[in-house]
């Protein structure tokens, strides 16, 4: 059992420092002075949403987050009752729902010290929604706390308004050591696996320990890694293109199907499945409706969650071509995939230093293109091509 809430957020000692100090002063002072807006920054991984509920949790804990508590273990898993998470499904976060949000900051904390609402991929606010938000946080009511997560607090990213309001934490993305050592030590991980998955991870805390657990999570990687020797031919690059959008399709299905399969499970028993009688025969004719909406719901969080794992195979293969140019160069840094570094070594041997770096910036094109709702397969085939005529 761990210590304090604190304790998972790897490599983070000087925004933990801030937290506790914001914790204590607000349980010494009663929350007089209290920070009502706060944005966590930080690169994919480094653990923005770990530290918000960690906060979220420390704020509502008679004993400022010991991590044991009723009131920390709720916080953490998102089932407090005056904690409420916003995780959303889709690439957007729409303005109806930012409204029920806004709402809900209204009510006076029920069991809690405060009413807490945590927002993760607040940079997937639409305009309308950050200008819902923006009204609440300029005039927040006296016991709520709202906890926003955004990879940085660039314009681009979240509103300068929005920013301008609220407190920045900002997160580092954590050590390969570090995340080796919290691997051994809380998943009971074989040290030398948990360096190889660290490293590869790049310092993503939840892909390191999945890499670490999870063999197929592996198989999907090396797929991935395999893609610079198979570019030969023009129609190699197409069917390198099939096997990874395949793989990142399969990889979000796969993540997103127990989770899908008990939503619809939950809706069909709220709406009377298996009943007899009047009423259940009432609530049978009008659930074609909500099931269609959850069915919409799932369709988008897959989406989203193809393309976040279309963008993670996109990092691993740049990295691999990063290896390469450490090695050709003769670099004293540390490789990226040390289980191919043999792969990166033959790379870097054939490849000058510019086609490597033409190549990793034909990656980071095929990022941005999608990242401008350019349709994947183009964007992946184009990139391909590019891999391979370097």
């Amino acid at each position: 059992m761990t210590s304090s809430v604190f304790d998972n957020l790897v490599g983070q000692q000087e925004a933990v420092d801030i937290l506790r100090k914001a914790v204590t002063a607000a349980h010494t002072r009663g929350g007089a002075g209290m920070t009502h807006a706060w944005l966590f920054t930080g690169p994919a991984g480094s653990g923005r949403s770990v530290a918000a509920r960690a906060f979220a949790a420390a704020l509502q804990c008679d004993n400022q987050g010991c991590g044991d508590c009723n009131t920390c273990r709720t916080a953490l898993t998102g089932t407090h009752a005056d904690v409420t998470q916003l995780i959303p499904d889709g690439l957007t976060i729409a303005v109806a729902t930012m409204r029920d949000l806004v709402s809900a900051a209204q009510r006076a904390p029920s069991t809690g010290k405060w009413q807490i609402l945590l927002i993760e991929d607040a940079d997937r606010l639409t305009e309308a929604a950050g200008n819902a938000l923006l009204k609440s946080i300029e005039e927040p009511p006296e016991r709520t706390v709202f906890l926003l997560c955004a990879p940085s607090a660039n314009p681009a990213e979240i509103s300068v308004t929005i920013r301008s309001r609220c407190r920045i934490v900002g997160l580092r993305q954590p050590s390969a050591d570090a995340v080796t050592q919290l691997l051994v030590s809380r998943d009971g991980v074989d040290p030398a696996m948990a360096r190889l998955c660290a490293s590869a991870a790049q310092g993503h805390v939840g892909r390191a320990k999945r890499l670490a657990t999870d063999p197929q999570a592996r198989d999907h990687r090396d797929a991935i890694l395999s893609v610079p020797r198979q570019l030969s031919s023009i129609s190699a690059c197409f069917g390198a293109a099939d096997s990874l959008l395949a793989a990142a399709e399969s990889e979000a299905t796969e993540a997103n199907e127990d989770v899908s399969r008990k939503e619809r499970e939950d809706l069909e028993t709220a709406l009377g499945r298996g009943g007899t009688g009047k009423g259940a025969a009432k609530a049978a004719r009008g659930s074609a409706g909500q099931l269609k909406e959850l069915e919409r719901r799932q369709k988008m969080r897959n989406t989203r969650s193809q393309r976040d794992t279309l963008d993670r195979a996109l990092v691993d293969l740049a990295a691999f071509y990063r290896d390469a140019l450490v090695l050709r160069l003769g670099s004293n840094v540390p490789l990226v995939h040390l289980d191919v570094a043999d792969d990166a070594r033959a790379a870097a041997t054939k490849w000058s230093p510019e086609s490597i770096v033409r190549r990793i910036e034909a990656i980071l094109q095929c990022r941005e293109a999608i990242d401008a709702n350019v349709r994947p397969r183009i964007a992946v085939e184009t990139m391909m091509v590019q891999l391979w005529k370097g």
